[in-house]
């Protein structure tokens, strides 16, 4: 009897099977990508901040890259909220307009999700004389 050659799948690789996408994995992906916009000083609200500064410092601690950051992630669309500071003197709306672009093509590229927004609130702006260090005089001994 001859044997007739087993047909293969007709239908292409990336249809077979199913592709979820971990909130956390967008959050963290819109987290750096608005971060590596200048101009943005920081993610989070004031107590996100705070919270996350004493995190940050707890042996074993690391910073979260997905602070300021919350997402909702469907099968195949995302919608991302931030919270930023800008630093003083920038313009706000160039910045977050360019945040806005850098999340947009970061998360569509590497997760293949429609972004259908990015909603972003400007909680605050870094004054440059914030970051000095307190001299030995105004601590206490």
């Amino acid at each position: 009897m001859p044997q007739t050659a087993r047909p293969g799948p007709q239908e292409p690789p990336e249809t077979r099977g199913r592709t979820t996408i971990a909130d956390g994995v967008v959050e963290k992906i819109a987290g750096i990508a608005a971060r590596e916009v200048p101009g943005i000083h920081a993610l989070g609200g004031g107590f996100t901040r705070t919270m996350g500064a004493v995190r940050d410092r707890v042996p074993g601690g690391h910073a979260s890259v997905g602070r300021g950051v919350k997402v909702e992630v469907g099968e195949k669309q995302t919608a991302i909220d931030l919270q930023v500071v800008v630093a003083y003197g920038v313009s706000i709306r160039e910045v977050v307009a360019e945040v806005r672009e850098n999340v947009i093509a970061a998360v569509e590229r590497m997760t293949g999700l429609e972004v259908v927004e990015v909603d972003i609130a400007v909680n605050d702006v870094h004054l440059p004389d914030e970051d000095t260090p307190q001299t030995s005089e105004d601590r206490v001994h």
